[in-house]
């Protein structure tokens, strides 16, 4: 599984890439994690306001700092 982690690399987006890696951490999943600081990269993924959480190249949540509960959630059923 590939992370991405959108962002300029302000505190929301270091709470979502912490609050990513706890979830995967609790699901027992293996991942690798990538920060994209560019805004054109960002901009490329058609996302309106960081944080952005993208997983295998496909916009999972953006705007927003979600619970690494929430972000469970959100992977679990990507797992398999």
């Amino acid at each position: 599984m590939n992370i991405k982690i959108l962002g300029p690399g302000c505190a929301n987006c270091l709470n979502l890439e912490k609050a990513a890696k706890q979830a995967v951490a609790e699901l027992g999943i293996e991942a690798t994690f990538e920060k994209v600081t560019d805004y054109a990269d960002i901009v490329s993924y058609n996302i309106m306001s960081t944080p952005g959480l993208v997983v295998d190249d496909q916009v999972i949540l953006s705007g927003r700092v979600p619970t690494a509960r929430q972000v469970k959630e959100l992977l679990a059923p990507l797992v398999g």
